[in-house]
């Protein structure tokens, strides 16, 4: 007779890295992370494509930079605490819904859906964001409309995950990691502060090796770095203007258009216009930001030179044909903003074509995808 080998069960795994405690503690660490990386991923989705009630504020200068700089941060930090969640839990994945209760087999059927979704969809983001980062994409889906869709089944699952689950985590919670003075110190207890402790500093030396990309004075103990100071003139670039397929006309004009009024100037023209220097960054959705002096005419001066409306949104395009990132609209703040400005040269230097000869925008407080290089034309909108 032919004996089927036994389904391991919970209390068959005793290692003090599987206790309620040590699980709630890395839940709660692992919340905070998926939160800060939601929340700040939501404002990075809303100002590329903003609802019609959403603003943002043009300072501080460096917004955009902290909170895309936190949303791939807290994404890096929530791999490893995400292993060490699963490896905390995965002996309940052996057990068994209790057939004798229809009732609760349904909501334990419930909680093991969501579970389910929520370890998924979580893989999905942390893998595709990584990908992002690297500006690989081995796949057929637009990134950011599947990354922003998959958030929210993050979200949701969690919302439940932590509902079902709150009774637990709440008791778990309560229980101190190390025994009272006079209980001594047992080996679960210093095993679960051990693991604990490696899971926390795992994601630390995550966090560190790679914060460089926008954290500049991090850049040196930052050997995992995506991006460092180095590129054209001292700032990176994520397009260049061969990949753009950009070619600069030698009667090239900037053409300024309003309703009733059109203004054109040539680059002698422009140079030939007050100039304005200002430190700001370019922060680009991949996490990596760079500061640089940018030197140009502001485009709220350069309207009212044109006669042009001003305090209204401008739609900046580029002499690129083709892209999602051809054209950009400028909301009414920005365009008004005296930072905002056409700039002709980087670094005391003229514009290289990769970064937008011969004029590009650099606006504060804007993601790098949103800072048109290659400027041909502005449209004062309605």
């Amino acid at each position: 007779m032919i004996r089927r080998p036994r389904v391991p069960a919970p209390e068959d795994f005793t290692a003090p890295s599987h206790s309620p405690l040590v699980a709630a503690r890395l839940g709660l660490w692992l919340g905070v992370a998926f939160g800060l990386c939601f929340g700040t991923g939501l404002l990075s989705h809303y100002l590329q494509h903003p609802p019609g009630w959403f603003t943002w504020p043009t300072r501080p200068v460096n917004l955009y930079r902290i909170t895309q700089g936190v949303h791939v941060l807290s994404g890096v930090a929530a791999i490893p605490l995400l292993l060490a969640k699963l490896w905390s839990v995965y002996p309940r994945l052996f057990v068994r819904p209790p057939l004798r209760q229809p009732i609760r087999l349904s909501a334990h059927a419930l909680e093991r859906i969501s579970v389910l979704v929520l370890v998924c969809a979580a893989f999905f983001e942390l893998v595709t964001g990584l990908f992002n980062v690297a500006q690989s994409y081995p796949w057929g889906f637009f990134f950011p409309t599947a990354h922003y869709a998959v958030a929210w089944l993050v979200v949701g699952a969690l919302l439940l995950h932590v509902a079902v689950q709150l009774p637990v985590a709440r008791a778990a919670l309560g229980t101190p990691l190390r025994p009272s003075a006079g209980g001594g110190d047992d080996r679960d207890s210093s095993g679960r502060r051990a693991f604990l402790r490696t899971s926390a500093g795992v994601a630390g030396i995550a966090v560190l090796s790679t914060a460089g990309v926008t954290v500049g004075w991090l850049r040196r103990v930052s050997p995992l770095a995506w991006r460092s100071a180095s590129g054209p003139q001292g700032v990176p670039v994520n397009r260049t203007a061969a990949a753009a397929r950009v070619a600069v006309p030698p009667d090239w004009r900037l053409e300024i258009v309003w309703p009733g009024g059109r203004y054109a100037l040539s680059l002698a023209d422009l140079a030939a216009l007050p100039q304005r220097t200002a430190e700001l960054p370019i922060a680009c959705v991949e996490g990596w930001s760079a500061s640089a002096h940018w030197t140009g005419v502001p485009v709220a001066d350069l309207l009212r030179r044109a006669g042009a409306p001003t305090g209204r949104p401008v739609r900046v395009t580029s002499l690129e044909t083709e892209g999602l990132y051809a054209a950009s609209t400028l909301p009414a703040a920005h365009a008004g903003d005296p930072l905002t400005l056409l700039a002709l040269r980087i670094n005391g230097e003229e514009l290289s074509p990769d970064h937008g000869y011969p004029c590009r925008l650099i606006a504060p407080s804007r993601p790098g995808v949103l800072q048109t290089k290659w400027v041909a034309r502005l449209e004062v909108l309605r």
